[in-house]
């Protein structure tokens, strides 16, 4: 148990920043899932909505610091390459 006064704010602090980072994750990947479930239903038009709304939101996080910038680069490759093999 934290017994300083700076301990017990710092305890505070990561309380709310873990629910916020948390937060923030969730959705992250929600918006991937969208563009997962868009590629499933084999709508390129829909797929390419979803991925161009994802791209801003996953490039964001990874600003953050909330995913790794090379697991958001990732992410938006494989979906991107998922994406094209649907126009092909």
């Amino acid at each position: 148990m934290a017994n300083s006064a700076q301990a017990r704010k710092r305890a505070r602090q990561n309380v709310k920043r873990r629910a916020q980072n948390a937060s923030q994750r969730s959705m992250v990947r929600t918006y991937i899932k969208r563009v997962v479930s868009a590629i499933e239903s084999k709508s390129y038009d829909l797929a390419t909505e979803a991925y161009n709304k994802a791209v801003p939101v996953i490039d964001r996080m990874a600003d953050k610091g909330i995913i790794h910038k090379n697991k958001a680069a990732r992410h938006k490759s494989r979906l991107n390459q998922a994406i094209k093999a649907l126009k092909a």
